[in-house]
């Protein structure tokens, strides 16, 4: 028989699940850059015309809200990653001060995932004697030893989506003549979380309509409220 071979247009590597959060991350964060600086941006347009008040509240929001998402990924990520240092170290000790009971039980878990005791025991012996940490890991725990989220990673892709997001109404509200600076910016936004909805659907494997819908929908809403806000504050109420 011949060796069987792996599918070239099928992902098999063991980060690819991580590859797919990093996606996902991505489009989020590009997804709250682009409905928060909207609604802040379109808020202040309908409480005043003046370009410098525009550049200056839409610059400090796409600062502030970038800084935001990185803080709270790497604070985040971190506590992610100390979990998972500490049970790696728990599992370590397990395996040096208990080889024999790790071994059985890894064999049980394979019994549980469907294989039969006799041929769970043969994997268990046979992963244990390759790499006891990674099997144990990888069954226990669901985490790659080698492959441990990184802070500093997701703090700033954070930052870097957020801020790619945020420049769109950023600039769709300063570019226009001032008559059509809440038109444009509305439907420039309204394209731009149809595409992120529809790729992090994508990237879920989930149905299109209803994020898209959720999505849109979502943003008009922050846009109307900010700009009822900001309408008031302009009439002086």
């Amino acid at each position: 028989m011949a060796d069987a071979q792996l599918h070239a247009d099928e992902p098999h590597e063991t980060n690819h699940a991580s590859m797919l959060n990093w996606l996902r991350a991505g489009v989020l964060g590009a997804n709250d850059g682009i409905v928060s600086t909207a609604g802040l941006v379109i808020g202040v347009a309908a409480a005043t015309t003046d370009r410098g008040a525009l550049l200056t509240a839409g610059l400090a929001g796409l600062a502030a809200g970038a800084m935001s998402m990185a803080a709270g990924e790497y604070v985040s990520v971190s506590t992610q990653r100390d979990t998972e240092q500490a049970l790696l170290a728990k599992e370590r000790r397990e395996l040096q001060e208990m080889p024999e009971e790790e071994l059985a039980e890894l064999a049980a878990l394979y019994e549980q995932r469907g294989l039969s005791p006799v041929l769970a025991q043969q994997v268990a012996v046979e992963l244990t004697e390759h790499d006891a940490l990674a099997a144990h890991a990888e069954v226990e725990l669901g985490i790659d030893p080698e492959e441990l989220t990184n802070p500093w990673h997701a703090a700033w892709a954070s930052m870097a989506a957020f801020t790619v997001g945020a420049l769109l109404p950023l600039l769709a509200i300063l570019l226009p003549p001032i008559g059509l600076r809440i038109p444009l910016t509305a439907v420039s936004v309204v394209i731009a979380l149809a595409l992120t909805g529809w790729s992090s659907a994508r990237l879920g494997g989930a149905a299109l309509r209803p994020a898209i819908v959720r999505n849109v929908t979502g943003g008009v809403l922050a846009m109307a409220v900010t700009y009822g806000i900001g309408s008031l504050v302009g009439l002086g109420i």
